[in-house]
């Protein structure tokens, strides 16, 4: 069954928050109270969990994509993050998705450690098709679903989101991101974003800073060092955001 196209002129009741990463994903969890669902939504055999509750006037589900069956690492990547993202939606019906997660940062635009930042557009960096209109398809520019009033209100940055599958970047991935104009890259959120307009859902990003890759520091030891402090501040944007979003219609963000 499709998902339906969701009434934007009644207020908010269903979130689905899209987290790739178990660190990214308790702090939210512990902050809303939520607790795992023992009966999932989802194929059996599938890693991918779902914490849920109800916050204010929201229901809210947490979905992680769960820990690798073979290697026991987070499932991270475009690949997880797109069917978790399709399988929620079709499991749970929700009126809005909200994307929270680290990513890193390009101080040349004005990122630091532990900025918070909203996602006007998604695009894919390492998608590269030299081939007519498959070179588009490949970067799949995205516009998120504007949030004007939510920006105004919590005083949140606003940037462009890059995707790519792997957490080092190539020259060839560089150039991409440049062209893209993008000022924070990550690994799920232009995955996430195809999905929503694919099944005609709303869809917010909240990303933070974790490493800036156009620093000194190698990113993975940056990233891991800087992880723990930075999901704090994560979490206390998503509750920011929830706070803001109870009460009101999706036209009204």
């Amino acid at each position: 069954m499709a998902a339906k196209p969701q009434h934007h002129d009644r207020p908010i009741s269903n979130i689905v928050i899209v987290v790739a990463m178990q660190t990214e994903a308790l702090p939210v969890v512990n902050r809303f109270q939520l607790t795992e669902d023992p009966q999932s939504p989802f194929p059996q055999g599938v890693p991918w969990v779902r914490y849920h509750g109800t916050y204010k006037d929201l229901n809210i589900s947490l979905i992680w994509p769960g820990k690798d069956p073979a290697l026991g690492v987070d499932s991270v990547g475009t690949i997880s993050s797109a069917l978790v993202t399709y399988a929620a939606i079709q499991a749970l019906q929700p009126d809005l998705i909200i994307n929270a997660g680290t990513a890193g940062g390009f101080k040349a635009k004005g990122a630091s450690i532990g900025d918070i930042f909203i996602i006007s557009d998604c695009a894919f960096h390492d998608r590269r098709i030299p081939i007519p209109v498959f070179d588009l398809y490949g970067v799949g520019l995205r516009k998120s679903f504007e949030t004007p009033n939510l920006v105004k209100e919590l005083n949140l940055k606003v940037a462009k989101l890059s995707t790519g599958d792997s957490l080092d970047m190539t020259q060839q991935d560089e150039s991409s991101i440049i062209a893209n104009d993008a000022t924070v890259k990550d690994m799920e959120g232009a995955a996430i974003a195809y999905v929503a307009e694919l099944l005609k859902v709303p869809a917010i990003f909240v990303k933070a800073v974790t490493d800036i890759i156009d620093g000194d520091k190698p990113t993975a030891e940056e990233f891991l060092q800087n992880l723990a402090a930075v999901t704090a501040a994560l979490d206390v944007a998503v509750e920011q955001v929830i706070n803001y979003i109870n009460g009101k219609c999706v036209s009204e963000l």
